[in-house]
């Protein structure tokens, strides 16, 4: 039924169910998002318990969409438990969720069981997550710094050695840059922040990272470390040191952040806008309601940082038990207004660009 309620001010988070974490994205790192209310509106609520399972990328911005929902829907309760892209998939194909995150659209082999699990009916990839990934460094002395795709490529792959290196001075004219040693830092864990930078790379400098993108790291070289708090220690207690994590790590462990160029070679700073601008040129891949997308890389529009991953949420077009079906409708088409997108940039995320959101709302208002 109709629930006029008002979404009340977000406060500390509350979260149901299991929150285990596993290799898929970030470990928990939920921040402190403002606690002002959300713009008036209202939502058609349902209410039980529905269970949810899979990336760990979009764990805090699932946390504070349900507790929100929750306050405004009394009765309603989400459980997600952040296992993974690959075990949610999984539990969605089983019956064992309602819906499931992941950090990629289906693979063509999940397609088919994803169909029988929603009775014959489509299952739907639909985008909700911008993740922004920002490249960090500590380097004694170098406070500004530019890179462009291939001498991010060329330093994670080893070939460029020293601060100093011909290749760095030239994205950065006129700086003063040490002869230290540079020392890259990976994930050693599995995880959908490695599978979405190992993407950027290899679309964007194919002639100098020659590894396929993968959630492992393949290339030889460089420091593991655990999940991205364990990166970004190992980062602030080295000098020379680089990494790729996902902004909120950047910002709440005071890492200074690079400049990355785009496709038109403008090198732009890292925040949620230019995070969100990727996406403008991103291609809708998906047919019908299913809005799987392809990122451009290499995206030439202004203002637009290029290294992005995208989460979405799965979910049947049609063929789930009504009472599941309601929740999820209700709770997505909260998750896609513009009172939960808004949430988004307070916990290190961006909001989907309006040339995206405006799709996903009609897909999910199709959901039946």
């Amino acid at each position: 039924m109709k629930n006029g309620t008002r979404l009340a001010a977000i406060g500390g988070i509350v979260v149901a169910g299991a929150l285990a974490l596993s290799a898929c994205g970030s470990d928990d790192n939920a921040g402190s998002p403002s606690s002002s209310a959300p713009a008036a509106g209202s939502i058609d609520c349902a209410t039980g318990t529905v269970n949810a399972a899979g990336s760990s990328a979009q764990k805090n911005a699932i946390s504070e969409w349900t507790k929100a929902y929750s306050q405004a829907c009394a009765g309603a309760n989400l459980n997600y438990n952040p296992s993974g892209s690959g075990a949610g998939i999984q539990a969605f194909t089983q019956n064992q969720v309602a819906f499931a995150g992941s950090d990629s659209a289906l693979k063509p082999e999940e397609v088919g069981p994803a169909k029988q699990r929603c009775q014959g009916n489509n299952a739907l990839n639909l985008p909700m997550v911008v993740g922004p990934v920002a490249i960090v460094y500590n380097v004694n002395g170098v406070d500004s710094l530019q890179l462009s795709p291939k001498t991010i490529a060329g330093i994670f792959s080893g070939k460029i050695t020293k601060w100093n290196a011909p290749e760095i001075a030239k994205d950065n004219s006129g700086a003063k840059l040490p002869s230290t040693a540079i020392k890259t830092v990976h994930r050693s864990d599995e995880s959908g922040t490695t599978d979405n930078f190992t993407k950027f790379l290899k679309a964007t400098a194919e002639d100098v990272w020659t590894y396929e993108p993968d959630k492992k790291w393949n290339a030889p070289g460089g420091q593991g470390a655990p999940k991205s708090d364990g990166v970004t220690t190992v980062v602030k207690q080295s000098d020379g040191a680089i990494s790729y994590v996902e902004l909120s790590y950047a910002t709440n462990a005071s890492l200074k952040t690079a400049k990355v160029a785009n496709g038109s070679g403008e090198f732009v700073e890292l925040s949620p806008e230019s995070a969100s601008k990727a996406l403008d040129g991103a291609e809708i891949v998906g047919t019908g309601n299913d809005l799987a997308m392809k990122i451009d890389y290499a995206t030439k529009t202004a203002g637009a940082y290029p290294i992005v991953l995208l989460t979405y949420e799965v979910a049947c077009e049609k063929g789930l038990p009504a009472d599941q079906a309601k929740f999820v409708k209700s709770f997505l088409t909260y998750t896609a207004s513009d009172d939960g997108q808004k949430v988004l940039t307070d916990l290190g995320y961006a909001p989907l660009p309006a040339s995206v959101v405006t799709k996903v709302r009609s897909a999910v208002q199709a959901l039946s």
